[in-house]
């Protein structure tokens, strides 16, 4: 998740917790992202999050690691409320008849929260709309600041 944006830059979905899922997860959002050195990576104290691989990955990819207190979920309070909303707001209403069948759920889930879901810490606006209004804005200004520049 894009603290800035609410977004859901990447994910894995499986029935195993395993190092290689979130890994997958990482280098992909790595690449659609393309961070500044010193971006900020939270997770939880997952095994996952501590694997040697992942914790390379990070590295190389310039990122400050930070990680919640062990058993405390308010360290990670904004992936909490999306697994929150996920489950209230749609997988407790429904039940499924395989595992591909919730995996196909989650995913129009996260589509849907991507780019619908209104969010009160964004002026009640979808996380995709909150990016585009981002970009919008500082495109703006750099053409503002581009045309008063003197040479």
């Amino acid at each position: 998740m894009d603290l800035f944006s609410r977004r859901i830059i990447s994910y894995r979905i499986d029935d195993h917790m395993e190092a290689g899922l979130s890994l997958n997860a990482l280098r992909e959002a790595i690449a659609q992202r393309r961070p500044e050195e010193g971006f900020v990576h939270h997770s939880d104290r997952g095994s996952q999050y501590t694997s040697n691989a992942y914790v390379k990955t990070l590295e190389e990819a310039g990122a400050v690691i930070s990680m919640g207190r062990k058993g405390d979920p308010y360290d990670n309070a904004c992936m909490e409320s999306f697994f929150a909303s996920l489950k209230k707001e749609f997988l407790h209403k429904r039940t499924f008849a395989t595992k591909e069948e919730a995996y196909a759920a989650v995913d129009f889930y996260i589509r849907f929260y991507n780019q619908h879901r209104m969010h009160s810490s964004l002026n009640y606006v979808s996380p995709m709309e909150a990016e585009m209004a981002y970009t919008k804005a500082h495109s703006a200004y750099a053409k503002t600041k581009e045309a008063h520049s003197v040479s």
